[in-house]
């Protein structure tokens, strides 16, 4: 993968390509989830690397990508069209898991054109009905609860929440590491809060499908997955021996759903 990087009025974004000989070939785009970066998809990454174009990010506010001012998930978006702009991607694969299902919502409703499919991994949707004004309170108090921990109590508490493997454990606290406790609570502080500020009706003519973690635990995830599946007709497939992370806790069988999706389309 070749590591490069776009900027913009509010920083500097970077990210992983790899492009294949075979011109025609499909690309996927992978988008990590809150306080990770690319790496978070590496398992996926290896095994897609031979067939497709592969574009692998870090969001900004995320990784390489900070300092970030003014994020915004529908900023994170252009961002993401800049780097494609780039790289002559006119087609793509988006492939979000938990926070990374935000930008690349927006980035399919601003750009739809752009998009053949989506794969959401322990993510959730956009749309207004599927969240009571209680879910969104508790959403905005997400970054004064974690203040409360103290740091490395914080740290192992995230990985363990999310992971269900000794593989996901030691990714998720790898990902955290160089990140200050501050920066931690900034990210969590700021996707959260964008999210309630920028969620909304969308409406995507391109398929889906929904991989759930068995195990997922964090949050309402596993009830906003089964009701945006029962809303939409979304397929929802069930990732079993898998918590939060579960391309990384059961990667065999989340990479054999998103080929299977892929030669669907």
């Amino acid at each position: 993968m070749e590591h490069k990087y776009i900027e913009s009025k509010n920083g500097i974004t970077h990210y992983w390509v790899k492009h294949n000989k075979n011109a025609s070939a499909k690309c996927i785009v992978f988008t990590h989830g809150l306080t990770a970066n690319h790496s978070m998809f590496e398992k996926q990454i290896e095994y897609f690397y031979s067939d497709y174009h592969i574009i692998a990010w870090d969001v900004p506010l995320h990784g390489l990508s900070r300092p970030y001012f003014n994020f915004s998930y529908k900023q994170a978006s252009i961002e993401l069209h800049s780097i494609l702009e780039v790289e002559n991607i006119t087609k793509t694969i988006l492939v979000g898991m938990s926070m990374g299902g935000y930008p690349s919502q927006m980035f399919a409703d601003m750009f739809p054109e752009m998009v053949e499919g989506f794969v959401a991994i322990d993510t959730t949707p956009f749309g207004l009905k599927y969240y009571s004004k209680s879910d969104m309170w508790w959403l905005k108090q997400v970054e004064p609860i974690v203040k409360l921990f103290p740091d490395s109590l914080l740290r192992t508490s995230m990985a363990r929440s999310v992971s269900k493997t000794q593989y996901s454990y030691n990714k998720m606290m790898e990902m955290l590491k160089p990140l200050t406790k501050a920066q931690i609570i900034e990210q969590m502080g700021i996707g959260y809060g964008k999210f309630v500020l920028e969620n909304k009706d969308v409406v995507f003519n391109f398929p889906v499908l929904i991989l759930l973690g068995d195990s997922d635990k964090t949050g309402k995830v596993k009830k906003y997955c089964k009701d945006w599946s029962k809303s939409t007709g979304y397929p929802l497939h069930i990732i079993k021996n898998a918590a939060h992370f579960s391309n990384g806790d059961n990667p065999e069988q989340v990479n054999a759903e998103i080929e299977s999706f892929i030669k669907g389309l």
